[in-house]
């Protein structure tokens, strides 16, 4: 197993969004998986007690995109193509979440990914499936992706 790059301000995984998840990933490719724990602080709520659905969006989008990064290639950057949610359960912050990614059908400029997040014990409370694209080459410069390329790194944490 290894863990995934992060990035500075992203609100999920950046290490300097005050306000961000900081979540970490690790690859896990005899199982074909990308996982991760979280506990969503109860800020995030919608109702008292339960994430707001867009946060539980957020954290899918995010998790099903990495996976196309199982194998090590950090630098195979995605965007979001589209994206299908399914609540299922309520989910509760300040409880401790797996949260689980795969490919299901890989591809070099395209890709099908899914995510799923999880109680300890195994109940599903949400899934995704989404498709994910290389992005142009000119993306990269309105990024600025030559500055902040240096901040996407392995976390020591």
């Amino acid at each position: 197993m290894s863990k995934q790059p992060v990035s500075r301000t992203c609100f999920v995984c950046g290490r300097e969004n005050h306000i961000g998840l900081k979540m970490t990933w690790l690859n896990y490719p005899e199982e074909g998986k990308v996982r991760a724990t979280v506990e969503i602080p109860e800020h995030f709520n919608g109702y008292p007690s339960f994430v707001h659905g867009g946060i539980v969006a957020a954290i899918l989008d995010e998790t099903a995109g990495r996976a196309i990064m199982i194998d090590g290639d950090n630098e195979r950057l995605f965007v979001t193509a589209s994206l299908e949610v399914k609540y299922r359960h309520p989910v509760p912050t300040n409880t401790p979440l797996t949260v689980s990614g795969w490919i299901v059908k890989g591809g070099s400029a395209r890709s099908r990914v899914a995510a799923e997040i999880c109680l300890p014990g195994g109940k599903c409370l949400a899934s995704c499936k989404a498709t994910v694209l290389k992005p142009p080459e000119a993306y990269y410069q309105l990024w600025n992706w030559q500055e902040e390329a240096s901040y996407w790194k392995v976390p020591e944490d």
